[in-house]
């Protein structure tokens, strides 16, 4: 089997810079395990799939070890793959996703895509809490535990001594 693929540094303005991701258009769909395998050997923090449709492209990212939902970098770098190499003439590309579907736009050199939408709710410290049970913390009801789509927002008490980017 020969597959065209792409590498894009996405976030970045030269080679070698900000966050990579490989781009594989299809004609159509291989085997799930078959799109796993290729992600797992070009071992990147994801591995975008599209294949052509009648609104757009359908896309699917894979990590090495599972496919995911949503990934904004993967998202981008499939669409300069399009507009850039593979020539897509509009001003917008339409990817159906299992989130959603997700548009990019070209705005001036920059491609600007919007997030969907999900209301944060509260959660509960027995579940998502749970990881803030060895930070010197405020009594419960004072913290700030919000959970959105598959993420998770943490606000940690000033002077805790603990340094994360993001969770």
């Amino acid at each position: 089997m020969k597959l065209r693929q792409f590498q894009v540094d996405a976030f970045a303005s030269r080679v070698f810079e900000g966050n990579p991701a490989a781009v594989v258009p299809l004609e159509s769909w291989l085997d799930d395990g078959v799109l796993q395998a290729i992600a797992g050997e070009n071992n990147l923090a994801e591995t975008a799939f599209f294949v052509s449709s009648a609104r757009g492209h359908r896309l699917r990212r894979f990590t090495p070890v599972a496919e995911v939902d949503l990934c904004g970098h993967a998202t981008l770098a499939t669409a300069h793959a399009l507009f850039e190499p593979l020539g897509h003439a509009g001003p917008a590309i339409t990817f159906e996703t299992r989130s959603g579907d997700l548009i990019v736009r070209r705005q001036g050199p920059l491609l600007v895509m919007d997030f969907p939408a999900r209301p944060s709710a509260p959660t509960m410290r027995g579940s998502a809490g749970s990881i803030c049970g060895g930070w010197s913390s405020p009594p419960p009801g004072k913290r700030s535990i919000s959970s959105a789509a598959s993420s998770l927002r943490i606000r940690r008490p000033r002077g805790s001594g603990h340094r994360f980017g993001a969770l």
